[in-house]
């Protein structure tokens, strides 16, 4: 291994590979089994779990790029078994939540950038040249295709399949495909919730709510009032209810399928 500068406080685990030219900085913890290639850069405040892979010319745990960040501590906590991929660049936190936070089981392919304050749940995967402003959530199981741009403060909800140069403006409820320009309901993500072993019981409950939502004609909260009265209560039913009840920036557009 040649030229690693590694901080005297850094907190390194067991069984972990560092390659040439990286750079570990003081305030910086790496948990066992991690494989980190060449040029990789690990700035203060970086947090990475265990059994991680981080490819050539990551930077990871940089300054914010917003305005409002005044040098406050803060940090970037990846979980564990992560693929970061070549040229990816993940901010840490501001003022606003102290942390940005990335969940386990996640792959973000190259060249993404993943601003301050984001959080991304587990078993994501995030394509090639994502651009994720500040403060954007992502529920599990989310796939994002690549060249996507994601608007700050946007929620992406679980199970979701965005599609490829996707513009996100506005929330994605949970469950569902999103298309077009503008980005528009498409139906549900069928094939990813047949891979995470949905019923086709409980795939025709999430269809049917989504078509009184977007494809019936009233209003959201018409709509939300009529599933509440008229269709039996579950877990998925009010995942749906309070995301959308909960949606600041209101939802992505309806369309038939």
């Amino acid at each position: 291994m040649k030229n690693i500068t590694i901080g005297k406080n850094a907190i390194i685990g067991t069984n972990v590979h560092i390659g040439n030219y990286t750079t570990i900085e003081n305030n910086v913890i790496i948990g066992d089994n991690t494989w980190i290639g060449n040029n990789v850069n690990l700035l203060d405040g970086a947090r990475i779990g265990r059994n991680c892979q981080i490819h050539p010319n990551a930077v990871l745990s940089g300054t914010p790029q917003d305005l409002k960040y005044k040098n406050e501590y803060s940090t970037l906590e990846i979980g564990d078994n992560n693929i970061i991929r070549e040229f990816v660049t993940i901010n840490k936190g501001t003022q606003s939540k102290q942390k940005t936070v990335i969940g386990n089981h996640n792959l973000i392919m190259s060249n993404t950038h993943i601003g301050h304050d984001c959080f991304i749940g587990n078993n994501c995967i995030i394509g090639f040249n994502v651009g994720m402003a500040g403060e954007v959530m992502v529920g599990d199981y989310a796939n994002i295709s690549g060249l996507t741009a994601i608007h700050q403060f946007s929620i992406i909800g679980e199970h979701t399949m965005i599609s490829g140069m996707s513009r996100i403006v506005k929330d994605v409820p949970p469950y569902i495909l999103v298309a077009r320009e503008p980005l528009s309901f498409a139906g549900l993500n069928t094939i990813g919730l047949r891979r995470r072993g949905f019923k086709i019981e409980k795939m025709q409950e999430l269809q049917e709510i989504y078509r009184i939502i977007f494809q019936q004609k009233r209003n959201t909260s018409l709509a939300l009032d009529f599933i509440e009265k008229h269709m039996k209560q579950t877990y998925e039913r009010d995942k749906i209810l309070d995301f959308i009840k909960n949606s600041s920036r209101g939802i992505v557009k309806g369309n038939s399928i």
